[in-house]
């Protein structure tokens, strides 16, 4: 008899240890289900999806909730989106006599200033870690109007102070290009690089092959941009063409009558 009440006791005694052991699992996994929140009751009961094939295994369901999953991934919106992405830009501005024309009030040049200007705000409003450059062209020559830089009350202040300026001789596209392509060319690999001319001229007075220049802006992954203040040019859609991937959609052709100037 006392043997059998010692092996109660002890019986007993394990059976206590469990119960504390089952009640401290318990609270432990009452107190994790409190730190994940909603996401426990998806995965609570994950054992009823389970279903045993007619082979004795459950590999049928595996293969169906792998499927399952693969379709969830296929559903959600695959777009893609470029946030926080960093622009690297040169704006280029005909300086050129042909600036001079008054079909735009009060004349080609003034109009594109004070655009440029209205263009640098709306940049950096919506590209606030971007970088700028503003270049001019006339006769026939490149002429660096402010460096490339984060700060736009800069390159304001520099196109602002072009307007007592008269526009006087021809441009050059390729002196442009060349110096656009030398200011881009520190740049770092995961920003964009791009240059964007408003042209109002129908010639360019260039001192070696454009082509040339071309094939460069391609090789550095410089895209270009136009906005023409005159009739389309030949040299104008093709710079555009073959640095967007053969979209010339970036060629914008301006409408006198409008008498305003969109840069994009």
């Amino acid at each position: 008899m006392a043997d059998s009440d010692e092996e109660y006791v002890g019986s007993g005694s394990e059976d206590e240890i469990d119960a504390h052991m089952v009640s401290s699992g318990a609270g432990t996994r009452s107190a994790r289900k409190k730190q994940r929140g909603g996401a426990t009751f998806e995965v609570s009961r994950t054992w009823e999806s389970v279903v045993e094939g007619a082979d004795g295994t459950i590999s049928s369901t595996v293969e169906g909730l792998l499927e399952a999953g693969k379709r969830k991934r296929l559903l959600r919106d695959t777009t893609p989106l470029q946030r926080g992405i960093i622009r690297h830009l040169i704006l280029v501005l005909d300086l050129s006599q042909s600036m001079a024309e008054k079909d735009i009030r009060p004349t080609r040049y003034l109009l594109a200033l004070r655009y440029a200007q209205e263009f640098v705000i709306e940049f950096f409003e919506q590209n606030p870690i971007s970088q700028l450059g503003v270049i001019g062209m006339r006769d026939g020559l490149a002429v660096r109007i402010s460096d490339m830089s984060g700060n736009p009350t800069d390159h304001i202040t520099a196109i602002h102070a072009l307007r007592p300026d008269d526009p006087k001789g021809l441009p050059s596209l390729q002196n442009a290009l060349e110096m656009a392509r030398g200011a881009l060319f520190h740049t770092p690999s995961h920003g964009t690089r791009e240059v964007l001319i408003v042209f109002g001229s129908l010639l360019s007075s260039d001192p070696g092959d454009i082509h040339q220049t071309l094939k460069s802006l391609i090789a550095d992954k410089i895209r270009v941009g136009i906005v023409g203040l005159a009739a389309q040019v030949a040299i104008c859609r093709e710079l555009c063409a073959k640095t967007n991937g053969g979209d010339d959609s970036v060629y914008g052709q301006h409408i006198p009558t409008e008498n305003r100037v969109v840069l994009y």
